[in-house]
């Protein structure tokens, strides 16, 4: 069996998309461009995959990790010598070489499977993957000679009026017979406009040695599409956007508007969800069966389980149960986790708390570091206070549990099984089980005062 390699090109500096991060590691829904390149890669199954890194290499190296090894273009001085780099590892070994660019996340597994078997089964020493460009301008030209052979690959800046005018282009995506690649880019010079030593010049330096040249044109110009600015990342993540929420509706998720939905690549969505306009999920984030989300409703880094409805409402890090019911307008932030039948409503702040299942959080209140219980009612405007100016500290409120309006609970505290917390205190102490506590000032009326204060 033929052994299969990949080279990737991740050493240009990028300069086009004016950031202090590397062009590499620019996000497209959610993962760096060139992760979305690894990512299909792997999916063919190579042998070895080395990644080219000149600027920022320590950056992108400690981005991609155990999934590549690396060579280091010192210099910039074109993708040919950007290649040759590679040769301390791909040099001496027979096999295909597919050469990638890190700025292409758009190509799909499928199009590198496909251009692999064409140029094994057409036995080419170097095979382009081209496609036709509705405007070719400052693309490689693939020129084709009077039997539809290629011939060479001529770049924008070095082709004539009448090479411009050809509409199929190079992609920058290329198979190579290995040790035929290497050969030939020894004999890759720099005479050109720029003054470097293009990738390209292969394609004719075999076709002059009567090697066996072929294409093979992609019909999806869109994803060949390279990232050099902000402008076409801006493109590249509404194609892929646009790929990941199909793929969810096909699954059986409905997506009520998938133009003014953003759902990130890692995101796994059961059958039967709604997504409403708006809505916006990232990371590693899980959603069970029949839940419903949005509109405007922000999901990261959370699981949420069966039939739980989020609406309007921020949810980061946390584990909400199923039957849950969150928002309008909650936030709930890192380290919470709720059971079955939970509410957190409208204006409440959830953070590092756990709340068993059929407990409830109506309404304008902040809950931090505290364990609720089952069956707990937390009433309106209700604040665990559980910062000291040094130390978080933390409250325990056991089930079924009644927190009056307008209560401050002082942590540490605990409020036991049954208890009852009157509205408007400030609980500074823990409160036994089935008691009623109190913790406001006794209120005393003066009887004519506001008719002497009004007369002065």
């Amino acid at each position: 069996m033929v052994k299969r390699f990949a080279i990737i090109l991740a050493a240009g500096k990028g300069t086009r998309m004016k950031s202090e991060l590397h062009k590499m590691l620019h996000s497209v829904v959610g993962r760096p461009m060139i992760q979305h390149v690894i990512e299909q890669l792997q999916s063919i199954q190579l042998d070895e995959m080395a990644t080219v890194v000149g600027h920022g290499a320590e950056e992108v190296t400690k981005k991609i990790g155990h999934e590549s090894k690396f060579v280091t273009q010192e210099e910039q001085l074109g993708t040919g010598h950007a290649v040759l780099q590679a040769e301390t590892l791909l040099g001496n070994v027979d096999g295909t070489t597919i050469v990638v660019c890190g700025d292409t996340p758009l190509i799909t597994k499928e199009t590198y499977q496909a251009l692999i078997d064409h140029h094994e089964k057409v036995g080419s020493k170097g095979t382009i993957l081209t496609a036709k460009a509705p405007n070719p301008t400052g693309y490689g030209r693939v020129i084709r000679n009077d039997k539809n052979q290629v011939e060479r690959i001529v770049e924008h800046k070095d082709a004539t009026e009448q090479e411009r005018l050809v509409d199929e282009i190079n992609t920058g995506t290329y198979c190579f017979d290995n040790q035929a690649l290497f050969w030939a880019l020894k004999k890759v010079s720099n005479d050109n406009a720029q003054g470097e030593y293009y990738l390209t010049d292969v394609i004719e330096i075999l076709k002059n040695e009567s090697e066996n040249v072929s294409a093979f044109m992609t019909p999806e110009f869109e994803e060949t599409m390279g990232i050099n600015n902000r402008v076409d990342l801006s493109e590249a993540e509404k194609v892929m956007r646009r790929r990941i929420n199909e793929h969810h509706m096909n699954n059986g998720v409905t997506i009520i508007d998938p133009d003014q939905t953003y759902i990130h690549a890692d995101v796994t969505i059961a059958q039967d969800v709604i997504i409403y306009p708006g809505s916006i999920i990232t990371g590693q984030t899980t959603i069970g069966p029949a839940v419903e989300i949005g509109p405007h409703t922000e999901i990261d880094q959370s699981t949420i389980e069966r039939a739980t409805k989020i609406r309007q409402s921020v949810v980061q890090g946390s584990h909400i149960g199923e039957e849950a019911d969150i928002g309008p307008y909650a936030y709930v932030r890192p380290e919470t986790t709720t059971q079955r039948n939970v509410k957190i409503g409208s204006f409440v702040e959830v953070k590092k708390t756990a709340v068993d299942e059929n407990s409830k959080i109506p309404h304008l209140s902040y809950i931090g570091d505290t364990e609720i219980g089952k069956n707990v009612n937390v009433g309106c405007g209700t604040i665990t206070v559980n910062y000291d100016g040094k130390q978080k500290h933390k409250s325990n409120i056991a089930d079924h549990a009644f927190i009056g309006c307008n209560s401050n609970l002082i942590a540490p505290v605990s409020i036991g099984e049954g208890a009852y917390v009157a509205a408007g205190s400030t609980i500074t102490k823990d409160v036994p089980g089935e008691a009623l506590s109190i913790g406001r000032a006794r209120q005393v009326n003066k009887e004519g005062y506001a008719t002497r204060f009004k007369k002065q």
